[in-house]
């Protein structure tokens, strides 16, 4: 019984001494990071696809997504930006599971978080030298922050996370945006209540310092569906949903009104290939009502190189082994598709 001390890990400052982030790239990201500003906030009129892997479980599948992904960006990027999703840590329900690569760097080896922070890290900036694009994860522990703070333009909280308070006030000194999903009971006071918490400033105990945070004015929500007392998915991204969250955020009087529409997960009851049919319906219901329109600044999808989902060690190539995914063929007909519409 107890806690067991394994090992040391490296520290964030080692980390990116050992695998910087040059030069070139670092002026990349600014100019990345500045044009998902300007979407969120209104002032470019682009929308935002957050799009890939379930788990970013294999480097090499990994970065030969994002070049798929970097190829439909350049015919697309007059309406759309893309946010390539290397999500590097995975909630467990039960604590069962494959977490992730910072958790095993190899998912069919016993975990090795010194070898995974590694890994996290490599995989990132493999991804930015090959395809110059800047990526999203999910902020399962805010202690990692800091390791990858230099390599990521979008961060996530998931909706068993959004009401911890340590999640809440670290988002607050983030200089990039993070999306607040509502929670599994679909309770958008508690999603709008942790935006409203990311987005003013706090003092508090973080990595052995006391510290001050700003505000984050590009905390935003993220609407991924729920589910009721029985276990069954409520959706939440009709026309409806969108109205009241929209009047919700006036009564608020929060900072850069924006939502993304997470079209898997309990929205699609994790059928994935009804994602394209949720797309289509966020895309209709931004078009017909100004207010949703300019609320409604994205889409969140999961897509793979090949479709659905295997078990670890079945080793098929480009397939996620958490969840299921779209596959690429058609995830690209998506893309051209939501370009098309916008």
């Amino acid at each position: 019984m107890g806690m067991h001390y394994i090992r040391k890990v490296m520290t964030p400052e080692e980390i990116k001494e050992q695998y910087p982030l040059p030069a070139m790239h670092a002026n990349l990201k600014k100019e990345r990071d500045e044009e998902v500003r300007k979407i969120l906030t209104g002032e470019s009129d682009r929308f935002l696809v957050i799009i890939g892997p379930c788990s970013a479980d294999n480097e090499d599948s990994v970065c030969d997504y994002i070049n798929r992904l970097a190829k439909v960006q350049e015919k697309i990027s007059d309406k759309i930006l893309l946010i390539p999703r290397i999500y590097t840590n995975k909630p467990r329900t039960t604590g069962e599971g494959y977490k992730g690569i910072v958790h095993q760097p190899d998912p069919e080896k016993a975990p090795d978080i010194s070898e995974g922070i590694i890994a996290m890290r490599k995989m990132h900036l493999r991804a930015i030298h090959e395809t110059h694009m800047f990526a999203a994860d999910e902020m399962l522990y805010p202690e990692n922050w800091p390791y990858i703070s230099d390599i990521l333009s979008y961060v996530a909280v998931g909706a068993r996370s959004v009401e911890d308070q340590q999640h809440r006030i670290v988002i607050s000194g983030f200089d990039i945006p993070c999306g607040m999903k509502n929670p599994t009971s679909g309770d958008f006071s508690v999603m709008l209540n942790s935006c409203k918490a990311g987005q003013s400033s706090h003092t508090f105990l973080y990595r052995s310092h006391e510290v001050k945070t700003d505000g984050n004015p590009l905390t935003h929500t993220i609407l991924r569906g729920a589910v009721n007392k029985h276990g069954q998915s409520i959706p939440n991204y009709h026309y409806e949903d969108l109205r009241r969250l929209y009047k919700l955020y006036i009564d608020y009087n929060l900072k850069n009104p924006a939502v993304i529409i997470d079209t898997n997960h309990s929205n699609s009851n994790k059928e994935y290939k009804e994602q394209i049919r949720i797309a289509s319906e966020v895309l209709h219901s931004k078009k017909i009502a100004d207010d949703i329109g300019k609320l409604v600044k994205g889409l969140m999808i999961e897509s793979y190189i090949v479709e659905g989902r295997q078990d670890i060690g079945q080793h098929i190539y480009g397939q996620s082994i958490t969840d299921p995914c779209l596959g690429w063929e058609e995830t690209e007909r998506l893309l051209y598709d939501i370009a098309d519409r916008l």
